[in-house]
């Protein structure tokens, strides 16, 4: 008879190879709060793997997992799919909403057909699919209520504005520009001539500089969110926001072109990031400092 692994820690693991920054190990949760930590990653994981890299029919595959995920939330996961054996477990013990899962799975079959943005409004409701979900998932695991919500979804939009940024290049080779279009008009850039070329134009530039500027009104916004929240999840949810907050130094320091490079958080700050905000674990409404990378 095969033996079945233990369904969180495959999820420990897939979380560990992927993303080795997720805090999953973080020894200042509680065990099960790692292990729920776990399943939303390699749920988030594998819904978007089948986004991005699966390689037939993408409708197809997305609609049979948002079909294995109802199963499994009804209380019903096939045993030999750890992933959906370890979500079904956290959804009952967090009461975590059907609709935060399908949300996911909707922004990735989104994905397929929706390409660019016509404004902001438009793509923060796009984010309402694929960040702020899964704030609302973590934020369950915490134990908080509904009050946290709005600092959690400002959190998400602005981690999720800065990943795009980051990402221009990268979003324009699978054929999406998460750059507004009326903002585009406004600084005189057409994506289809400006993406695709190996340095940003100054139209460019300035455009992205303005868009880093609203991931940053976003984080400060969503920033006392921590407050609120025991003290041992405050340096992760400061540290994610620190991070997203020294992602937009790192675009701002190569100049704002992220077709040029794609700028990254050196290790050294993120390590020092997570050491910083564990030291400031106690302390409530501390700012959040400008962080160089």
């Amino acid at each position: 008879m095969r033996s079945v692994p233990d369904p969180y820690a495959a999820c420990a693991e897939l979380a560990r190879t992927h993303y080795e920054n997720f805090p999953v190990r973080s020894p200042l949760l509680k065990r099960a709060e790692r292990e729920d930590l776990a399943a939303i990653y390699a749920f988030c994981r594998t819904t978007d793997d089948l986004g991005d890299e699966f390689a037939g029919d993408r409708f197809a595959a997305l609609d049979a997992w948002e079909s294995a995920i109802t199963t499994a939330l009804a209380g019903q996961p096939p045993a030999d799919e750890p992933v959906l054996v370890a979500l079904s477990r956290t959804a009952n013990r967090r009461r975590l909403s059907s609709d935060l899962f399908l949300r996911i799975v909707e922004a990735n079959r989104r994905d397929q057909t929706v390409h660019s943005y016509a404004d902001a409004d438009t793509l923060l409701e796009y984010c309402s699919y694929s960040a702020t979900p899964v704030g609302r998932m973590v934020l369950a695991v915490t134990e908080r209520g509904d009050g946290e919500e709005p600092l959690s979804d400002a959190t998400c939009i602005g981690l999720q504005l800065a990943n795009f940024w980051q990402d221009l290049r990268r979003d324009w080779d699978k054929g999406r520009c998460y750059l507004p279009l009326d903002a585009c008009a406004r600084h005189g850039v057409e994506p289809h001539e400006e993406l695709c070329r190996a340095t940003a134009s100054p139209a460019l530039i300035n455009l992205v500089e303005e868009q880093v500027a609203v991931a940053r009104q976003w984080l400060q916004k969503g920033w006392a969110l921590a407050d609120s929240l025991p003290v041992r999840w405050r340096p992760i949810v400061r540290g994610f926001t620190r991070g997203g907050w020294a992602l937009c130094d790192a675009i701002e320091a190569q100049g704002f072109d992220t077709l040029r490079d794609r700028p990254v958080v050196s290790r050294r700050t993120r390590t020092a990031i997570i050491a910083n905000e564990m030291f400031r674990a106690p302390r409530p409404s501390v700012r959040l400092n400008r962080t160089r990378s």
